[in-house]
């Protein structure tokens, strides 16, 4: 028996007792479910390092798995109230201590403003222990909400409005009247210079002036009549703006204090029997709603119930998110900034895969083909031994998975699913999507802890052949821009001499065919981009590089013409100096 609670919108709270076998669900209740185990093909992992023996630690998500959740689909698809809340759905598919098999179904958050839902899986412990806290933190968080509502709609801001409106509409009809009297006193004066007497000259310049000083006058009245109305009503705003600011930082300070207490309190289990809080996890502060999603729910509920976990699958069902990336019906991996980061601990306790020896090298090149759906050319082996793989990544392909599930094929994900089970890669360096050449990975933490090493201190010599579209006159020489990567339009980078970070090239021609500039690049920085910006920027060398769409190239080419050409580093475990060269395509 689980004791979990209840928690409406209206800040009530009760107590809910759910039977474990209602949340146990048959694999025969989610129709279309047709699979074996053993016919189960990975098509995604959950997955971590446990923090203990540093072990990857993985859970697949099969066609079995996505098959359950398409069952599931299909009884969310009954109710309309399903596709009006978009949110997250996960299934796991366990097996009890007897070898049967079962489903664990659950949702992000709440579910029709519920967090505990019959047959579904309860949320995590915890929260029912700051469940009154909560309550009123968030009745304190309302009633801050109403209070900034009623001052951005006080009426003296509109009657500030209007009467300002008006002022201003005089003030020009005013100037309009002024600029024409001015006008016509500038046309008399030189009028009457040619015709009157002295004297007579006198009294009458003398009566233009006084027009003309009426007319400040009575603009100076305008202005002190305007200031006199609106500046009790600006001062009534102004109060009102910084009792916003007042609340609004209280607001954040109530927030992060409940979310502070809610992580204390939050404790998660893994297979192995350690419990830890969010906040012993996430020390250094965690989004809000961490541990509030499918994964851990289910993870956590089958490792407090002796259940083993086969396979998982988690989906987007409802109206679309708000940032418009989730799509109903679509399967997606653990998130990047709640899930991805527990994966490791919650996966602890399960047996890793046993390690493997590393596949002996056969003769000729070895390769890897394109994954289900994946869009990359193939990727070649160009060394390997027991510590370090690196390989010839074609363009158009990831180094690394991307966050969502259109973006999972990439280097690692395919040597990682294709090599034998239970082995650690880790990748040292990224390319480009679009860059092709030599992508270096490591097979164990030691490793890519020694390698990084060399990258961070600038200890790896690496360079880069590109075809420019268009005639470099310089023969060579070092560009030093600072780059920044606006977070409102990822991952296009600028030159920013405020904000950027320093970022170092050197270059050097080596040929020019026809319209075009080949040119060697060796990067003294490794910022995103550095190389395409350094072409493209006027400030370097002013013409982009062959196929580079995002930084300005109009020119018809079928790919980025940008090569990882050469990589030198001191290898970690021989200390010798490796030299990696491949020949460019292009």
């Amino acid at each position: 028996m689980i004791n979990n609670f209840r928690y409406s919108l209206k800040y009530t709270v009760r107590f809910a007792i759910i039977p474990c076998m209602l949340i146990l669900h048959p694999v025969s209740d989610f129709r279309g479910c047709h699979f074996a185990v053993s016919d189960s093909s990975p098509n995604y992992y959950y997955e971590g390092c446990c923090p203990q023996s540093g072990a990857r630690l993985k859970l697949p998500r099969t066609s079995m798995s996505e098959a359950i959740a398409h069952g599931l689909m299909q009884h969310l698809a009954k109710d309309d109230c399903y596709s009006r809340e978009g949110k997250m759905y996960g299934v796991l598919l366990v097996e009890l201590p007897n070898g049967e098999q079962r489903v664990l179904k659950a949702f992000s958050g709440l579910l029709h403003g519920c967090s505990v839902v019959e047959g579904w899986v309860p949320p995590i412990p915890g929260r029912d222990e700051v469940a009154f806290q909560e309550a009123r933190t968030l009745a304190l968080l309302d009633a801050i909400k109403e209070e900034i509502l009623i001052l951005k709609q006080l009426n003296d801001r509109q009657q500030y409005k209007i009467l300002s409106g008006e002022f201003e509409q005089q003030l020009q009809i005013m100037s309009d009247r002024h600029r024409v009297c001015k006008h016509q006193r500038q046309e008399k004066r030189q009028q009457i210079c040619n015709t009157l007497t002295p004297e007579a000259l006198n009294i009458a310049l003398e009566q233009l002036d006084a027009e003309s000083r009426q007319q400040g006058i009575e603009r100076r009245q305008l202005k002190r009549q305007q200031n006199a109305v609106l500046q009790p009503l600006q001062q009534l705003i102004t109060a009102a703006d910084e009792r916003i600011r007042e609340l609004k930082q209280q607001r954040k300070a109530l927030s992060r204090q409940l979310q502070a207490q809610m992580h204390a309190s939050y404790s998660l289990t893994n297979f192995a029997g350690r419990s830890r809080s969010l906040q012993q996890l996430m020390p250094e502060g965690s989004p809000t709603g961490t541990g509030d999603c499918c994964a851990p729910k289910l993870l956590h509920y089958a490792a407090t119930h002796h259940l083993k976990p086969l396979a998982m699958a988690e989906f987007w069902w409802g109206a679309s998110s708000v940032n418009q990336d989730k799509i109903q019906g679509e399967f997606y991996g653990a998130c990047a900034e709640r899930c991805q980061p527990l994966m490791g601990f919650l996966l602890s306790g399960l047996k890793p895969n046993p390690p493997a020896p590393f596949p002996a090298r056969e003769g000729g090149v070895r390769s890897l083909s394109p994954d289900r759906g994946g869009v990359g050319g193939e990727v070649t082996f160009i060394y390997e031994d027991e510590w370090l793989i690196a390989v010839n990544k074609p363009p158009g392909l990831l180094s690394v998975p991307g966050r969502y599930g259109d973006r999972q094929d990439s280097v690692w994900s395919r040597l990682s699913n294709t090599l034998p089970e239970g082995m650690t890669l880790a990748s040292v360096h990224r390319l480009d999507r679009e860059t092709s050449g030599i992508l270096l990975l490591a097979r164990d933490r030691q490793t890519h802890r020694q390698i990084s090493q060399q990258f961070q201190q600038r200890q790896v010599h690496k360079v880069y052949e590109a075809l420019l579209s268009g005639f470099v006159e310089v023969e060579q020489g070092t560009i030093e821009l600072p780059l920044w990567g606006d977070p409102e339009n990822r991952p296009y980078q600028q030159v920013d001499w405020q904000r950027g970070k320093p970022s170092l090239t050197q270059f050097q021609v080596m040929a020019r065919e026809g319209d075009y500039t080949r040119v060697q690049f060796t990067p003294l920085t490794g910022r995103t981009h550095q190389l395409r910006v350094h072409a493209a920027d006027a400030r370097g060398l002013g013409v982009t590089i062959l196929g580079d769409r995002l930084y300005g190239c109009c020119a018809n080419a079928n790919r980025l013409h940008l090569h990882a050409r050469e990589l030198y580093f001191e290898h970690p475990r021989s200390g010798q100096t490796l030299h990696l060269q491949i020949k460019t395509p292009f």
